[in-house]
């Protein structure tokens, strides 16, 4: 990350200015700065950038347009195109900004550097932020670098980020904070009751794993996250479309998410007792893939019918749930590329949330609203349950129509999940389709920056 301690003598001002602050400029009508604004049309919409040159009386100067708010910082996207777009050089903020804003800013900033090089040399920005003195450098630090291994882990494509791929990937991240880390691979799986999870992974010539961390002390408010890691899907033998299957490598974002945020939880020493549980699996097609109409066993003894062997990630899910739920945690938190359906009702940039509990559910709406990082709730929608009944199992996986998908996956998974422990669920894309400044085309953190800010004026 390009950030400096220190000024010099030629570093370069930039100064974030509202609409509100560039209308008081106009009415100085000897405002030289203000006559170039107009000049160059600049009219400070968020994230615009206009460039002063440097005249007898003033240095060269970068204004950005930012949002309105109470700290006049902007939001935490309006700084984040200058690292790609101003020239080498090292800037500082030519504004006193509140320790919120100033860090957020850096945060922007440093999401803005962010660039996937693993197998084609790219450009890296060249432009140096001097620290605010008030930003909290840790938090950003360790938010941004968070972010960045959920990044990476989802733009690595299939055949290098296979489930073994993504325990070595788990054992690393749990090795450098001191956590513990068991595996559970292959027929022990079956062994030791996760039936669905083997099930679904059992076709692939990479192993199916359950990942289960665990990190700090036994007596702190046990928070438990669950990633779905599904590392491609091919959609098993009812097998998805080429323009389907060609984004499938993030089908494993679930669990890019909850190692991002586990990184952030960990990082700061939260009083919490951590837990991350990834069942990691490809589904994959051969003569041992499971099938349609299939009856596949479950860890919490429930038995369902395959209604699509393309509705994997709900059944690898079901008995990582239901292992998150033995130790009766304060909160579990899941995350998982379910449903199309959701991306149809939501759109790829927010996730849909489920949630059993209203507290937990506004706690999280909230922190994700003030962190420009949201989530939307929608029903865990009772009436629906019936659409979810087979003739010959306990449970169909995916029900009886195609109508109100994301709600009636997530019914599902709510049979895993004992009442009385409070769940949310998030349906998400995990993707940019697009470029935008900070948010490049390609993997994504979604709700995690939100949710760490939760757990840590929760438990900090």
């Amino acid at each position: 990350m390009a950030f400096v301690t220190r000024t010099n003598s030629s570093s370069i001002p930039i100064t974030p200015i509202t609409k509100p602050e560039l209308a008081k400029q106009k009415k100085i009508k000897v405002n030289v700065k203000y006559k170039w604004f107009e000049k160059v049309g600049f009219s400070a919409v968020s994230g615009t950038i206009c460039y002063l040159p440097e005249t007898g009386n003033f240095p060269f100067e970068v204004f950005v347009g930012v949002e309105e708010s109470d700290e006049t910082g902007g939001g935490i996207w309006d700084l984040a195109g200058l690292p790609k777009s101003l020239p080498s050089g090292r800037y500082y903020l030519n504004k006193e900004l509140s320790p919120s804003a100033a860090t957020r800013a850096c945060i922007g900033w440093g999401l803005g550097e962010y660039v996937f090089d693993k197998y084609k040399k790219q450009n890296k920005p060249k432009a140096e932020l001097v620290w605010p003195t008030t930003a909290d450098k840790k938090d950003v630090i360790r938010i941004i670098s968070g972010i960045n291994l959920t990044r990476d882990l989802i733009n690595t494509p299939a055949n290098d980020m296979a489930p073994e791929d993504l325990v070595e990937i788990s054992k690393r991240l749990a090795k450098s904070h001191k956590a513990k880390i068991a595996i559970t691979s292959g027929a022990d799986l079956l062994r030791k009751n996760y039936p669905s999870i083997h099930a679904v992974g059992r076709a692939s010539a990479s192993k199916p794993s359950l990942i289960d961390i665990k990190w700090g002390t036994t007596n702190s408010p046990k928070v438990t996250l669950v990633g779905k890691g599904v590392c491609f899907d091919s959609g098993g033998l009812d097998i998805k479309p080429a323009s389907g299957m060609l984004n499938m490598k993030k089908d494993m974002g679930g669990a890019a998410q909850v190692l991002g945020l586990a990184h952030m939880i960990m990082d700061a020493n939260l009083s919490i007792r951590l837990r991350v549980l990834i069942p990691a699996v490809e589904n994959a097609i051969s003569g041992d893939a499971f099938r349609p109409r299939d009856v596949l066993q479950t860890r919490k003894g429930l038995t369902v019918e395959v209604g699509n062997t393309d509705a994997e990630g709900r059944l690898i899910l079901s008995d990582a749930l239901t292992e998150a739920t033995k130790d009766k945690p304060t909160m579990i938190i899941d995350f998982a590329t379910l449903t199309g359906a959701a991306r149809v009702a939501m759109g790829t940039d927010v996730p849909a949330l489920f949630c059993n509990d209203d507290q937990l559910a506004d706690s999280l709406i909230q922190y994700g609203t003030e962190t420009e990082d949201p989530l939307w709730r929608l029903p865990l929608w009772a009436g629906y349950k019936s659409m979810l009944k087979s003739t010959v199992a306990d449970l169909s996986s995916t029900g009886s129509t195609p109508y109100g998908g994301a709600i009636t996956a997530a019914l599902f998974l709510e049979h895993f999940v004992e009442p009385n422990t409070p769940w949310a669920h998030i349906d998400l894309m995990s993707y940019n389709n697009n470029t935008r400044p900070g948010r490049p085309e390609g993997g994504e953190a979604q709700g995690i920056r939100g949710i760490y800010h939760m757990l840590k004026d929760r438990f900090g």
